[in-house]
């Protein structure tokens, strides 16, 4: 799959930059430059961190498919393909809608609703911790007996057709949006609207959606983000910071049962002892929703530009060389772009002045170089 995202990432920057500059002909673009970075941060750190943790996915779902396969699906017939798109689509509905029905689901997923904007770098902001749990909705399909390669195509066109649907720049679609996912069906999904909350799973088509009753039309406008906001460019707290929570809750709850619980439950649940559940509020008021935007000066944006420059390079060129390079290798490159994407986000937050975030940059490059040659000398 690593090879397929960097083929895949130049058509992804031209469409970003063709909706941008669509946006602006329109007056209405909805780009920021620290909330689209941070974004594509998350988006990178995602592939980067998917070359330790896909595997164990797909190696469980092979595994399964092995001992408990109930048939074999032909891979020459295009109909397998077809039906395994269709039933990847059923199960993805599922592993979607409990990542906001189940707090320890919602901590993985949450990362890619933290953006207040709603664009196509929104597509691209994804979880890092997704694949540790989220292999179990799919262990149906390997023991229906569709083969692992099936599989694995299946979830990449469930992704890659779901990035053109996460814009405001195409508006209704007609008889599209009743049985497909589209944009004006997935920004409902994005908002925090009292009427869009916890509505419309669907990846590629919305029949689960209407099948279930989780479907509901676009008929207001949009509010986008967390009812909890991050507040944060911190690419790394991003990703941790649902699961923090929830350490902490589960070791405030007196009860064995209720430390368990808070993990298991919607997210805000708490036990009786601390207040009872609250997980869905009565009301929400978008009007009070304030955007997260602190000042970023001329230096620090093309500090941020540069750095991420290069840090999209470089991840490219890991992603496409992973399977040839040692552990010791990877690993050390893995954790150098991992430090980048932090300092990023550090100096667009004003964490950091310039002049310490370079400073930490050359610690990184010097570990970076350091771990690089313990590898070769190793290998």
């Amino acid at each position: 799959m690593g090879k397929t995202i960097a083929l895949a990432t130049p058509v992804f920057f031209a469409l970003i930059a063709l909706e941008f500059l669509v946006g602006r002909a329109r007056g209405r673009s909805n780009y920021r430059l620290n909330d689209a970075l941070n974004s594509l941060s998350l988006g990178v750190m995602s592939q980067v961190v998917g070359l330790f943790t896909k595997l164990l996915a797909v190696g469980i779902y092979a595994a399964v498919h092995s001992v408990a396969a109930l048939w074999q699906w032909p891979t020459d017939q295009w109909w397998t393909w077809a039906l395994a798109i269709v039933v990847y689509d059923f199960c993805y509905y599922w592993n979607h809608r409990l990542g906001h029905e189940s707090a320890v689901f919602w901590a993985a997923h949450v990362v890619h609703h933290q953006s207040q904007e709603y664009n196509l770098s929104t597509a691209l902001r994804q979880t890092s911790s997704g694949a540790l749990l989220g292999w179990i909705f799919y262990l149906p399909m390997a023991v229906a007996g569709f083969p692992t390669e099936v599989f694995v195509v299946a979830a990449v066109v469930n992704l890659l057709y779901q990035y053109w649907i996460h814009t405001e720049q195409i508006g209704k679609l007609g008889w599209f949006d009743r049985w497909f996912g589209s944009p004006s069906n997935h920004r409902v999904h994005h908002a925090v609207n009292d009427r869009y909350i916890d509505r419309n799973y669907g990846g590629i088509t919305m029949l689960w959606d209407r099948l279930f009753g989780t479907f509901v039309d676009e008929s207001e406008k949009c509010v986008y983000g967390t009812r909890a906001p991050l507040d944060s460019w911190d690419p790394l707290w991003a990703n941790l910071e649902v699961y923090a929570d929830l350490a902490h809750r589960s070791r405030q709850a007196a009860r064995w049962r209720d430390k368990v619980a808070v993990w298991l439950m919607p997210p805000g649940w708490q036990p009786a002892t601390a207040g009872g559940p609250a997980w869905h509020k009565p009301s929400f008021d978008v009007a009070r929703v304030r955007r997260f935007d602190p000042p970023m000066g001329r230096a620090a944006q093309v500090f941020a530009l540069v750095h991420f420059g290069a840090v999209l390079a470089g991840a490219t060129a890991l992603l496409w060389h992973a399977d040839t390079l040692a552990l010791p290798m990877l690993a050390a490159a893995a954790c150098a772009i991992l430090g980048v994407l932090w300092l990023i986000g550090a100096v667009m937050q004003g964490r950091l002045t310039l002049r310490n975030a370079l400073l930490a940059e050359a610690a990184v490059g010097a570990m970076l170089v350091a771990s690089l040659a313990a590898g070769l000398q190793v290998g």
